[in-house]
């Protein structure tokens, strides 16, 4: 098919430079958007006086037809017969409604045009993925209320530190989240300008109305700078951004479940719909999703690479280099939302074995600062505590005995302060009742976190 651009050339594109060039296979996904801002486009030129009324009204409903069949299915675009998705829908808009579509491009370049379909694109993504992402904050809500009390180690070093619960481990995931999805709407309040309008690169002498097609469009206000407003991949790059933040949560909450759910933790047991096994080891039950999740972390921060590495030589303002962007943001898109699709559900139906919990939290000496602390409320100096501490810690490994068990004579021979109730002031779930303090792993403290978290996922339900 002759190009829309080919008044200049006198030869027809090499094959391999025209398959080369092509961005219609990757940038079909984008077909509603362009679409869209042509409507708008074309309603805009109508009222201006630019083109007539009835051309800007063949030219909506050619469009809107053009939309249905394309959603039908009744339309396959390939680099045989279309450029890129913009030159694509302007040919075939033409075919059906004859020299009405040839005015549509009037007032506009693709460079102007392509920056409009990226940011109707990424800012429909971006709610996608923002509803993902509560309701993954949900699903921990949900096994966080079930699990206030079930004690379980906390770790330092990956090696067992202090007495904490699975909801306030769960809370910490939660308020990873929540910051997620703030970035989210930060990067989609920042992208809301209209470029349309910036032409290739220099505006137009026609006398458009850029306000009126940001209305129609949705956005809140019209980019400052037509150079700008062409050659900006800033929001592409913000967004990139963002997804490797939070792909980079779920990767550690993925290393966790792994961890959680080896026959050395036991922690967990995933569901067999959100398992796999061995062709081998007829034992074997795999943690695939997880482990995938964690390797496709490594992916989407390759897309953020990508991004910031064409984008860092590029002079203003447009350049081929920008089509590059498409198949990033595409693919971190894709990637992100496929993640959270499945971890909330490998999450509510995984089965949680407290008793484990509890019995690793046992034979950690996690309550050995709870000790400390013993000692230090009937006045020792906190670090002639930890040294006693210390001693008893010793004592224990080498009779075999926990904190819980080795008998109050032992612990007098090392400090005469102890009482009979040492025991109560370090059994685990005392040591974790008593962390009272703001953000701790208190029940009554956790329940605080749980409420906010909850409220937050109310606010941005209600913001809908």
């Amino acid at each position: 098919m002759a190009k829309l651009w080919a008044g200049r050339f006198q030869k027809e594109t090499d094959r391999t430079v025209n398959d080369f060039n092509s961005s219609v296979m990757f940038d079909s996904r984008m077909y509603e958007e362009d679409i869209t801002g042509s409507m708008a486009h074309a309603a805009m030129l109508g009222k201006q006086g630019i083109i007539s009324m009835e051309d800007a009204e063949a030219i909506r409903t050619g469009l809107t037809g053009l939309l249905a069949e394309i959603r039908e299915g009744r339309i396959r675009f390939t680099p045989e017969e279309y450029e890129d998705i913009h030159m694509a829908n302007e040919q075939l808009l033409t075919e059906r409604i004859g020299d009405s579509g040839k005015r549509l491009h009037t007032a506009r370049s693709r460079n102007d045009q392509v920056a409009l379909d990226m940011r109707l694109y990424v800012r429909k993504e971006i709610g996608e993925i923002r509803r993902l992402a509560l309701a993954f904050m949900e699903e921990l809500c949900i096994l966080a209320e079930q699990h206030m009390e079930t004690v379980m180690p906390g770790y330092t070093h990956l090696q067992r530190a202090q007495p904490i619960t699975l909801a306030h481990h769960l809370m910490a995931y939660a308020n990873m989240l929540r910051r997620d999805v703030a970035r989210l709407e930060n990067c989609r309040e920042g992208l809301d300008e209209l470029p349309l309008g910036s032409g290739a690169l220099a505006g137009t002498t026609y006398p458009i109305d850029r306000e009126f097609v940001a209305e129609q469009l949705g956005f809140s206000r019209v980019m400052d700078n037509s150079l700008d407003g062409v050659s900006d991949r800033d929001y592409c790059i913000e967004l990139c951004s963002c997804l490797s933040i939070l792909m980079m949560h779920l990767s550690r909450l993925s290393e966790e479940v792994i961890l959680w759910c080896s026959w050395e933790f036991q922690f967990i047991e995933l569901d067999d719909a959100y398992s796999t096994g061995s062709s081998i080891m007829p034992q074997k039950k795999n943690p695939d999703v997880c482990e995938l999740i964690r390797g496709k972390t490594g992916r989407v921060y390759g897309d953020l690479q990508g991004l910031l590495t064409f984008m860092k030589g590029l002079p203003l303002a447009y350049n081929k280099d920008m089509q590059e962007d498409k198949e990033a943001v595409f693919d971190a898109i894709d990637t992100v939302k496929h993640c959270l699709e499945v971890f909330a559900p490998m999450l509510a139906t995984m089965t949680v074995h407290p008793e484990n919990m509890e019995r690793a939290a046992r034979k950690g000496f996690l309550n050995a600062t709870d000790c400390a602390d013993y000692l230090t409320k009937r006045g020792l100096p906190f670090r002639d505590a930890y040294k006693a501490v210390g001693s008893l810690v010793h004592v224990c490994m080498e009779q075999g005995h926990t904190l819980d068990t080795l008998p109050l004579e032992e612990y007098k021979k090392i400090c005469p302060v102890f009482e009979e109730d040492v025991y109560q002031a370090i059994d685990l779930m005392t040591c974790v009742k008593e962390r009272k303090s703001l953000g701790g792993p208190a029940p009554e403290e956790v329940k605080r976190q749980l409420a906010k978290i909850q409220n937050f996922l109310r606010e941005k339900e209600e913001m809908k």
